[in-house]
């Protein structure tokens, strides 16, 4: 079953089960993937899939932001609740040492010396890690690393 699929069935198993909270966030989601289809005139694969609910879930990380400079604990919960249903569709998101050890392993793939080779590093980092981690979390892993 494709992951699209998953989540169709899984919206209309939350309707059922009249959980109207996660059947929004599903619906959300699945109102993004038929927005990117419709504007690349397509149908997506698991992977493009991954890749919008990983945009999905880096906007609402965004939003939390803002709401804990505004003091706002019901926008913070409710949104760390979509969170989690978001990540159930994503693959297994690896650990910050998973993360520093595939680091490790790009930085002596490119032969990295110094913070000016970080875009070689990212650039074959990327590709290993998409969809599994958070961005921001393998480039301040990056980071470190080459200082």
């Amino acid at each position: 079953m494709s992951l699209k699929d998953r989540l169709q069935e899984d919206w209309k198993a939350a309707m059922k089960n009249k959980d109207k909270f996660r059947a929004n966030v599903l619906n959300m989601a699945k109102a993004a993937i038929l927005h990117a289809e419709k504007s690349d005139g397509s149908t997506l694969d698991d992977e493009q899939v991954i890749s919008i609910l990983t945009k999905e879930v880096k906007q609402r990380r965004d939003s939390l932001i803002e709401f804990e400079k505004g003091n706002r604990q019901d926008l913070i919960d409710q949104t760390n609740k979509e969170i989690e249903i978001l990540l159930e569709y994503l693959p297994q998101q690896l650990t910050e040492e998973e993360i520093s050890e595939i680091v490790k392993d790009a930085v002596n793939e490119v032969q990295a010396t110094s913070i000016k080779d970080m875009g070689k590093v990212m650039a074959v980092l990327m590709p290993k890690v998409k969809g599994r981690a958070d961005g921001k979390l393998v480039n301040q892993i990056v980071k470190q690393y080459l200082q």
